[in-house]
């Protein structure tokens, strides 16, 4: 090792040495993952949130984790909680872009994963970001159904109730 590099080297040890460790992950599969663990890491992840409200990093956690269990609105939650703490955390917008992908709002995830890339601090990250992008527009390119509720459904349900009571007439009526 250069000797340009020491400080270097020194400096992101003590960094990383400063900072608060994340909790580990008890688990490599995410799909082999049983109930009871991750019902029990959720609830260590919501635990130390309450001890450092001001980490973006276990929010970001917290969002995956509970995403893990299919706990969609509370993922959405933490991990809106975390882009609000921290505006310029890469993970925390990068993984809020990607639950919109999993959940198929394209549109939305497109322009959330366009953020993450402009938020990108190195080239893995901007990798990461890319990979993403590429995949959302392929499926956007591919014809996945990505439906958009802007039109009023009123009418609709004004007919529908109409057919309904025109049908209960008919038969009462015989």
């Amino acid at each position: 090792m250069s000797d340009a590099l020491v400080p270097m080297v020194a400096a992101a040890t003590l960094d990383r040495v400063s900072q608060p460790a994340l909790p580990s992950l008890p688990w490599r599969d995410p799909h082999r993952v049983p109930k009871e663990e991750l019902t029990a890491f959720i609830a260590r992840l919501e635990q130390a949130c309450l001890d450092q409200p001001r980490s973006a990093d276990l929010r970001t956690c917290l969002g995956m984790a509970r995403a893990m269990n299919y706990d969609v609105y509370k993922s959405f939650d933490a991990l809106e909680e975390a882009r609000a703490i921290a505006p310029d955390s890469f993970w925390a917008q990068m993984k809020y872009a990607e639950l919109h992908y999993r959940l198929r709002a394209l549109r939305r995830a497109e322009t959330e994963t366009l953020k993450a890339m402009d938020l990108a601090g190195n080239l893995f990250e901007l990798a990461v970001a890319r990979r993403q992008l590429q995949e959302v527009r392929r499926l956007t390119r591919e014809g996945a159904r990505n439906v958009q509720w802007t039109k009023p459904l009123a009418v609709p349900a004004i007919v529908l109730s109409l057919m309904l009571v025109a049908v209960f007439i008919v038969m009462s009526w015989r």
